[in-house]
């Protein structure tokens, strides 16, 4: 008899968790409620990553005379790129739709809670459908945080979705938060020609990040005309004729919007755990390395459990979970090592890292060797009249085995794949080197690091 798995959420863990498992054999149903493919995907990442595009082919066009051509003013078409956005977020979950219907997916739409450890409910607008379940994949995602003291209007107070694109455009923006939403936030709008403040909450932009790359980013933003606020937190926002942030320090920032970039929460409320006994902490499932939660048969992945909130982290998940329902995982098995996952941040600079950063082993006492080279050093970058930025190499000084790596600048989330790889595989700096890269490339600059 087939294994019968419900999957909760169409997200890139649980559609990538369906796909797979049936593709195993199992007997798969898979209930969302808002739109196949996922909305933090479709509403928050496509469309910010579009919009970022635009902007920066309009960065280009503004600098277009350092490669022997006439400047032309690009302007912004808001119902245009409205129009785009949209086009390019059906095709994508029209993709993933005809993908699971071909695998024999089983697809309702509609909320879903679990009636006990084995049963789940799935709530559409015209019944309740009972399923009984093996397997239960718990991959529900996450909204934008909205802090008590913000009451977004959706016209001049926005949370992240409901500026993609905002219904006008901002003269001045008040970007709150510094994370990676937000300065993707205020490359994206400083692009588009608006005036941007941004409060800091700490004393660097990207808290997270290595201190060299946030940096490298804190220039261009200043380049740009950007206002830091550091070391500030908003705590309260008026609107009169104008936008008014006040943060815990006394500064005001003052401008025609604001907009909440300020993290997100996870969407498990209604969900029924409590009374299935899946243990929650803090609106997280807790999961172990084969991302099960306290009960075993019930997965958690995505946003809601708590690990890296990359898209391509969920995917993951969800092979490694459709594998392990299967029984895939009592032969040689890969887990999922989230401290070897590759991320970027679509800012311009871009900025890309993966595995061991720098400032990390420092403060652990660990020996590294560190290298490190400008982009100027690669002809492609020179060619590409865009010389900013630079490769970081961590590698183990006794093995050569490479650590981790951090790179700024033009295609740094494509590069990034390269020391990804050696990452995951052990790979050491030799094997970058002695590898013969195409020529006239940015790739080249790796090569220069890993000497």
């Amino acid at each position: 008899m087939a294994v019968k798995f419900v999957i909760i959420g169409g997200g890139p863990a649980g559609n990538t968790a369906a796909t797979y498992a049936a593709r195993l054999g199992a007997e798969v149903t898979l209930v969302e409620r808002d739109v196949v493919g996922g909305a933090a995907h479709l509403w928050d990442c496509i469309p910010s990553k579009t919009m970022i595009a635009t902007g920066g082919a309009m960065s280009f066009s503004r600098r277009i005379e350092g490669m022997g051509l006439s400047h032309q003013d690009a302007r912004l078409d808001l119902e245009v790129q409205r129009a785009r956005i949209a086009e390019i977020e059906h095709h994508l979950q029209s993709q993933v739709t005809q993908l699971l219907s071909s695998q024999g997916v089983r697809m309702i739409s509609g909320s879903a809670r679990l009636a006990g450890p084995h049963q789940v409910v799935a709530d559409t607008d015209t019944e309740s459908i009972e399923l009984d379940a093996d397997a239960i994949l718990l991959a529900t995602g996450s909204r934008p945080r909205i802090p008590d003291w913000a009451q977004p209007d959706g016209t001049r107070v926005l949370t992240t979705r409901q500026a993609y694109p905002p219904p006008e455009m901002p003269e001045h923006l008040v970007v709150i938060g510094s994370g990676v939403t937000g300065v993707e936030f205020v490359h994206m709008f400083t692009s588009f020609g608006a005036k941007v403040t941004l409060i800091v909450s700490r004393q660097q932009v990207l808290p997270a990040k290595d201190p060299e790359v946030a940096a490298a980013l804190e220039d261009e933003l200043l380049r740009r005309g950007v206002r830091l606020f550091k070391g500030a937190r908003a705590e309260r926002i008026d609107i009169t004729d104008s936008v008014e942030v006040h943060c815990d320090d006394g500064r005001v920032a003052k401008g025609s919007h604001a907009l909440l970039a300020i993290g997100s929460i996870p969407n498990t409320d209604g969900l029924g755990l409590e009374a299935a006994g899946i243990v929650t902490d803090g609106g997280y499932v807790p999961i172990n390395h084969h991302c099960q939660s306290n009960l075993a048969h019930v997965y958690a992945a995505g946003d809601v459990s708590g690990k890296l909130p990359l898209s391509s982290v969920a995917s993951m998940q969800g092979r490694k979970i459709a594998e392990h329902v299967m029984g895939i995982h009592s032969r040689e098995h890969r887990h999922i090592d989230y401290e070897k996952a590759a991320s970027a941040i679509f800012t311009e600079p871009e900025i890309a890292d993966v595995g061991l950063a720098e400032a990390d082993a420092f403060a652990s006492g660990r020996k590294i060797r560190v290298t490190k080279v400008p982009y100027a050093a690669a002809a492609k970058a020179m060619i590409n009249d865009d010389t900013g930025g630079f490769v970081k190499i961590i590698s183990d000084p006794a093995t050569g085995v490479v650590l981790g790596g951090s790179i700024v600048g033009r295609h740094a989330a494509e590069l990034i794949s390269v020391l990804a790889l050696a990452v995951t595989a052990n790979l050491k700096v030799t094997d970058i080197v002695e590898s013969c890269l195409a020529h006239p490339t940015l790739s080249e600059a790796l090569a220069e690091a890993a000497e």
